[in-house]
């Protein structure tokens, strides 16, 4: 049997707070820059009033619209990540790789009433899976800090929570401090008469520590679609699309600090804190959108996306291994959450939801002609607006106790978040059977003025060959992100960000098939 429901919701309170403290982590199920067909990819993502493209499930499903025949399509993807870290002054770079998808799936165009204008002309039904955010990735960063101890937040963990009993730090905090104190990394300090006047840490800044973490996730979150669009008279077309959200995260870490210098005798040679996190949620929204073409070269999209809404489970241990020279016995200690609960991960329980979304676009097609191989190419636009304050955490029924806890976390959120916008634009030039691609996004900071900044910039290419009921698109991504980490955080102490730079690159090829 596990341990009272009160260690329970104090330890996955610890566990929330403690991911909520890294800007990739907060932001993992807002900040996403999406996938698509390779086509869609290649022209920077832009959908929003171009349509005809699977991805318009996705984006706008308007777009299915201006379909006239059945597509099947496929598309594998491969990715490629280079992640630069800076830390104290160090440098460390981490490479990895994995295999990856983009909108897959089927559009099957209906007959209409007829092709009078104001009339339905005809209606579109696509079905689709998208890759909506890839969590695969591996960073590493080190350095020499002389200011401060990972040691220290659990130190500031007992002192916040007015801890006098050794017995209370012992047992109450068994995702953190108590984890520190069983394996003497944070020992009591005595007062008169032996009494418990405080606590401290072994490790040893004042000479200097060496620093280091690894951290690899995996996962994802895939988007299953069903969308419908109305193609009214060739002029208007308007659609909807019913999304299903399969989140899946795992991250696994550790940190280590280590003596940097060479004394045997100072009650301290090195410790690390392995962390593993395992999150997986369902969840529902629904996307709007029409498109217009008040002349045939000319059109223009809008597109509404509803907050996704998931539930959502965390699972969660930690375990310290601490070596101190003998000052807790010869070796070193180990102890892990699992000791506190029978062997068995943490659990916990909520809800959450992303931001809104609002997307506006403008297409101008070269030669526009109802047989699209008449046609030479065009240039698209959009512009998205979120506000991540929109970004909410709520109780389960399992957790309805921990209300108050939401409540602080959902204020933090609209502290450190502000609203932000993105841009993208793209291209086609088209020979014949031949295409040739090109686009860029820019998404905005999410971060408000005074906190943290991060950035990310898509630069995208791409081929495509179109003859006779078959396609091939081919496409190339590189992706540029600049983001903040921070290992820990302080309320009384120094703490320093690490300073992620990355390049991840995605290859995409999309096959379809007419019919």
């Amino acid at each position: 049997m596990k341990r009272s429901s009160y260690l329970i919701i104090s330890a996955a309170l610890a566990s929330l707070s403690a991911t909520a403290q890294e800007p990739a982590d907060a932001l993992r199920y807002s900040w996403l820059s999406g996938s698509g067909t390779a086509r869609h990819q290649a022209i920077g993502g832009t959908n929003v009033a171009l349509g005809g493209d699977l991805s318009s499930i996705f984006y706008n499903p308007a777009g299915l619209g201006l379909y006239r025949t059945g597509e099947l399509v496929l598309t594998p993807a491969y990715g490629m990540n280079r992640n630069n870290a800076g830390y104290l002054g160090s440098e460390a770079t981490q490479r990895s790789t994995q295999l990856n998808f983009g909108t897959t799936g089927v559009v099957l165009p209906l007959n209409g009433s007829g092709g009078g204008r104001g009339k339905i002309k005809n209606v579109s039904v696509g079905f689709g899976i998208n890759r909506v955010a890839n969590f695969n990735n591996s960073v590493y960063f080190n350095g020499r800090n002389n200011k401060s101890s990972y040691s220290e937040k659990y130190l500031e963990e007992l002192i916040n929570n007015n801890v006098t009993d050794p017995n209370a730090a012992a047992e109450d905090f068994p995702y953190g401090a108590s984890l520190a104190f069983n394996t003497y990394l944070i020992d009591t300090v005595r007062g008169p008469g032996g009494a418990v006047a405080g606590y401290r840490s072994m490790a040893t800044p004042a000479t200097g520590v060496n620093q280091s973490q690894s951290i690899d996730t995996r996962g994802g979150i895939n988007e299953f679609g069903l969308g419908m669009s109305a193609n009214m008279g060739d002029r208007v077309f308007f659609g909807g699309s019913l999304n299903w959200s399969v989140l899946n995260f795992e991250r696994e870490s550790q940190f280590r600090e280590e003596d940097a210098t060479n004394n045997t005798r100072n009650n301290f040679k090195y410790f690390t804190v392995d962390e593993y996190l395992s999150t997986t949620g369902v969840g529902i929204n629904l996307k709007l959108g029409v498109i217009i073409k008040p002349v045939d070269q000319l059109r223009i999209g809008l597109a509404l996306h509803t907050p996704t809404l998931y539930n959502m489970k965390d699972m969660y241990a930690t375990t310290i291994t601490a070596d101190l020279e003998g000052y807790a016995g010869s070796g070193s200690q180990t102890q892990s959450s699992r000791d506190f609960n029978n062997g068995y991960d943490g659990e916990f329980a909520y809800n959450f939801s992303n931001p809104l979304r609002l997307m506006g676009g403008i297409s101008y097609v070269f030669r526009e002609d109802a047989d699209i191989t008449r046609q030479r190419g065009f240039i698209s636009a959009d512009i998205e607006y979120l506000n991540y304050q929109g970004s909410t955490f709520t109780a389960s029924d399992a957790t309805a106790n921990a209300g108050s806890y939401f409540t602080e976390l959902n204020q933090a959120v609209d502290r450190v978040y502000r609203s932000a916008i993105n841009a993208r634009v793209g291209g086609e030039l088209k020979f014949e059977t031949f295409m040739v691609r090109g686009g860029v996004a820019y998404f905005g900071n999410p971060y408000a003025a005074g906190n943290e900044s991060a950035r990310r910039l898509n630069i995208s290419g791409g081929l495509g060959y179109r003859n006779k009921g078959k396609f091939v698109d081919l496409t190339y991504v590189h992706q540029l992100v600049g983001d903040n980490y921070y290992p820990y955080r302080l309320d009384n102490g120094s703490f320093s960000p690490v300073d992620l730079r990355s390049g991840l690159g995605n290859v995409l090829i999309t096959v379809g098939f007419k019919f």
